[in-house]
């Protein structure tokens, strides 16, 4: 099990009773404006495992859905170290409940299916890989996934790959030969690359590399907590420059060892995006689970065990800690109207908050796909 499945996986066996605590909690804090804006917004969450591990779903997965105000999400498929045919079962499994339910679920191979999904009030489903394992070291197998409708794709997880080096990786470890025939191939197939996972040479060479836009789907800003996982200004500065998006994660690098984040700490690091990359090149991905993570003994060990199993692997980033995976104030399913109340309280106009939620990713996929 890898940390999204955990995370899936947990939250629908939990989403019964997560439904009416989730949708509407905390309803009188939210700005009738933001509401709006979330209301009428193509909300996409760039990094975020959807509510369909059930199978067949449950009503209640369906109406967690219904209640997010998601309108589509790029949801990680292959966690970081999953082999090819394990992938290949990972996605023809997604593909089954997507069947199971077309009236509530869809799958993303254009942008103008995202839309789609807004208007016929069905969850949008972009399948993305975080990690390369499952190509091996087969450039052809993105044409291959490609056709099965994998639309981002990384060169590497935390650790070096054929294609490229992580966070966790030796500084001197960067873009490979193999890495640069990939990235043209994802130009050439119209696959976004997505850099969030990637250190600081790869991330450079291979900005450097791409005709397109590219992305980092979840990331945080190392000017407001400094840690592997997040990203400098130059970084932030040059996927703006180079047309992409940054989305900010809801995950503990976001603050200091030892608490959990807050929506203050969130709304710090993407009013820093905001600041250096311009708002038509910032988003969000949550990297943490659809519904609310439940704060129970068995969720604690659960994840505990997940926090060990990535240790052993190495592929834990610093700061790995016990906390949990969520942030205090945007653990629920609509946490994108949560982040819209609090852009719009301080001072962010409502067409730079559309973006934002959803927007500025659907205008980079365009480009790119």
């Amino acid at each position: 099990m890898n940390r999204r499945d955990f995370a899936v996986g947990a939250g629908a066996l939990l989403a019964a009773g997560a439904v009416a605590r989730t949708a509407f909690a905390q309803g009188s804090a939210i700005s009738a404006a933001a509401r709006r804006v979330w209301q009428r917004s193509v909300v996409l969450d760039c990094n975020l495992g959807p509510q369909i591990s059930n199978l067949p779903p449950t009503e209640a997965d369906i109406a967690l859905a219904r209640s997010s105000g998601v309108s589509a999400v790029k949801s990680s498929i292959g966690g970081f170290n999953a082999s090819f045919e394990d992938t290949i079962l990972e996605i023809s499994q997604y593909q089954r409940v997507i069947e199971m339910c077309p009236q509530a679920f869809m799958q993303v191979r254009t942008a103008d299916d995202i839309l789609a999904a807004k208007r016929s009030h069905k969850l949008g489903v972009i399948f993305s890989f975080e990690s390369a394992t499952c190509l091996e070291d087969k450039v052809d197998r993105i044409d291959l996934f490609r056709n099965l409708g994998v639309r981002v794709m990384q060169l590497s997880y935390n650790l070096p790959s054929p294609f490229g080096a992580g966070v966790m990786s030796p500084p001197e470890s960067g873009l490979t030969e193999l890495g640069r025939q990939a990235v043209e191939r994802m130009n050439a197939q119209g696959v976004a690359l997505d850099l969030s996972h990637a250190n600081p040479a790869t991330t450079a060479a291979a900005i450097a590399a791409s005709t397109k836009p590219v992305i980092i789907s979840h990331a945080g800003c190392m000017a407001i907590h400094a840690n592997p996982r997040n990203k400098t200004d130059e970084q932030l500065r040059a996927i703006a420059e180079k047309g992409g998006v940054v989305g900010i994660y809801d995950l503990f690098y976001l603050a200091p060892a030892g608490r959990q984040p807050t929506v203050e700490d969130y709304l710090n690091h993407m009013t820093h995006a905001l600041d250096v990359c311009g708002e038509d090149h910032v988003g969000f991905g949550s990297d943490t689970s659809f519904g609310p993570f439940e704060i129970t003994e068995e969720g604690r060990a659960q994840w505990a065990a997940e926090t060990e199993r990535r240790r052993a692997t190495g592929v834990a980033a610093p700061e790995e800690d016990g906390r949990l995976p969520y942030t205090e104030g945007l653990n629920r399913a609509d946490r994108a109207l949560v982040i819209a109340d609090g852009l719009m309280k301080r001072g962010y106009r409502a067409a730079a908050v559309e973006k934002v939620l959803g927007a500025n990713f659907i205008r980079a996929f365009r480009e790119i796909w």
